[in-house]
Order: C-alpha cells, then sequence, then structure tokens
C-alpha cells in the first residue's frame, strides 16, 4: 500500500467571533501551493486511487487542486485521532493507493504513529506531501518514499 499524507495548504487565520474553524478558506498563498503540488501529485499518482479529504473548507480545496474525484471523510477532521484516519484509509492492507488531504497535527501523528508505534506531533509543512509504502506481506516494514513542499515540487519534473 501507498499512503500520502497531504497537508492543507495556507489558510485564513482562525477568527473565533466571525466564522468557524471548518469555514477557514485557502489564501490565495495557499491556493497556488495547493494548485502547484496538486499538478505535480496528479502525475505522480495511479490513474486509480483513493482521495479522502477532512470535510473542512481548507482541505476541500485543496483536494480540489488535485483535480480528480475524491470523498470527504469526517474521520480526517481536525477532532480526530491519528488512529481513525489509518482505520479511514485503511492502512496497511488497502490494496489501492490512498491519498489523506488534512490536518495538523494529526497527519505527523499518522506518520509517527506508522514509523515509532506512538502518536508523536511530527511537523508536516503546509501544502507538503508525506508519501509512505510498505511492500505488503514478503517486507511489511513501512518506508519513506518520498517528503517534499511547495517550494521543492515546482523544481520536480
Amino acid at each position: 500500500m501507498e499512503l500520502i499524507l497531504w497537508r492543507h495548504a495556507e489558510a485564513e487565520p482562525h477568527v473565533p467571533d466571525r466564522q468557524g474553524d471548518q469555514l477557514r478558506e485557502l489564501t490565495p498563498k495557499g491556493a497556488r501551493h495547493a494548485s502547484r503540488v496538486g499538478a505535480w501529485l496528479d502525475r505522480q499518482l495511479p490513474a486509480h486511487c483513493r482521495i479522502l479529504s477532512s470535510p473542512a473548507a481548507r482541505c476541500v480545496q485543496t483536494a480540489e487542486a488535485l483535480g480528480r474525484k475524491f470523498t470527504t471523510v469526517e474521520a480526517l477532521n481536525t477532532d480526530s485521532t491519528a488512529e481513525r484516519i489509518l482505520e479511514a484509509a485503511g492502512w496497511p492492507d488497502n490494496k489501492h493507493t490512498v491519498v489523506v488531504v488534512g490536518h495538523q497535527p494529526l497527519l505527523g501523528q499518522v506518520a509517527s504513529l506508522i514509523f515509532s508505534g506512538t502518536a508523536q506531533d511530527w511537523k508536516i509543512r503546509k501544502a507538503s506531501v508525506f508519501w509512505i509504502a510498505n511492500k505488503g506481506e514478503d517486507d511489511p516494514a513501512p518506508f519513506v518514499r518520498l517528503a517534499v513542499g511547495p517550494d521543492i515540487v515546482g523544481k520536480l519534473r
């Protein structure tokens, strides 16, 4: 299985008295970064993969930048856990590549849970991709296939 953790791009600051956290949208910079990473990621992904997004507006907008069908999943929301996210993605037994568009610190906790067995606050930068893979029963140890941010993907072809 291949699991791609994609943190949402830069969003508007949270203003408690003006709007809820779920409604925060991407900034113009965030939209540019999501578009850049989404176009690059689309070229890397297999034709058949599952794309899951938190229902928060900033994650939905980031997922839309990929230009593929995706599903919003409540288990990826800000009040979730690393365990629930892994369950939603089907890690490690899913036969397909799965992209998860979500939040910090949850995505960092997912990565640390996979590699260390405990959910720690590993940092994944805004709009960045953390690509994890395993080869299944023959070689079940997970490995980092790629970790890249919007500042680098524009230079990759």
